[in-house]
């Protein structure tokens, strides 16, 4: 019970009680999530058991696909459905060609400022405490990758809306993406769904629905910890090296890498620890996982 387990989350549900769900299920203590959804989207929830929880900075930075409906004409207070209105204008004047012209606006290296629904941290609270209390303040914008939006349909009219699907790097919020979308264009707009598709080699088709969870399940469609990070090269270790690496001590390699690269240390398939490769030829251990 150490690795990555693949669920659909359904809607209605925090990230934090599918954790709860599969923590009892599997009987496992150690059970966290790596990168949040909120509770009305659905999709890909990577949970991670055991030692895989100290990989989920490392899965929440992959790459993410999402597929969702921006709604145009109407403004809300969190740029999604579940918000007051603020402001409403009638969007039936904008064409299919007017939305692909902004959309190309948007894909590349932008600028984004996180909305106040959001887990960022502002003076040691996160945002979307203050905004519980009805507290707005002022966020820095920051950089994030976006690297494709398709139109998957476009409905024009007063109730004009588009189904989107987005590509993009960590730390990009959908919800802001529609928003700021619907201002380009003139009339407002905010992201009426969501759904998560993949991030970085796992995707939906694959996921497990929370419905359907058994202690024997979870066992069947763990994804091992070194297999889930297989982005990372790897260096397979002789017995000796274990022993030094189980220890924390540094050890010599013949292959090469990028200084300052991330390494996968396994020994028959299972991850025993990550190592930075160092410019002398050396992998220093960063983090060890003794096998059971």
């Amino acid at each position: 019970m150490n690795g990555v387990l693949n669920i659909d989350k359904p809607a209605g549900m925090t990230s934090h009680d599918v954790v709860y769900r599969v923590r009892k299920t599997a009987g496992k203590r150690r059970v966290g999530h790596a990168g949040t959804l909120d509770p009305d989207a659905t999709g890909v929830l990577l949970v991670c058991l055991g030692h895989a929880t100290r990989l989920s900075d490392l899965l929440a930075d992959q790459g993410k696909v999402y597929e969702a409906v921006l709604r145009l004409g109407i403004t809300t207070s969190t740029e999604d459905s579940s918000g007051t209105t603020l402001a409403e204008c009638d969007p039936s004047a904008i064409t299919e060609a007017d939305l692909r012209t902004t959309l190309c606006q948007f894909i590349g290296g932008i600028e984004q400022i996180p909305p106040m629904v959001s887990a960022v941290h502002h003076q040691g609270q996160r945002l979307y405490d203050l905004a519980r209390k009805g507290i707005t303040v002022v966020r820095e914008a920051r950089r994030i990758e976006i690297e494709s939006i398709e139109l998957l349909s476009f409905s024009p009219g007063q109730e004009c809306s588009a189904a989107l699907r987005v590509e993009c790097g960590k730390g990009t919020y959908i919800r802001t993406l529609c928003a700021d979308i619907g201002a380009v264009l003139g009339v407002g707009g905010h992201m009426s769904s969501l759904r998560r598709t993949s991030v970085g080699r796992f995707n939906v088709t694959d996921a497990v629905r929370l419905d359907s969870l058994t202690h024997e399940l979870i066992a069947a469609k763990l994804n091992s910890s070194s297999e889930s990070i297989s982005f990372l090269p790897a260096v397979n270790l002789t017995a000796e090296a274990c022993a030094d690496v189980l220890n924390g001590k540094k050890i010599a390699t013949a292959q090469v890498f990028d200084s300052n690269q991330l390494i996968r240390l396994i020994k028959e398939g299972e991850l025993l620890a990550l190592a930075v490769f160092q410019a002398d030829g050396f992998l220093q251990p960063t983090k060890v996982f003794p096998p059971d």
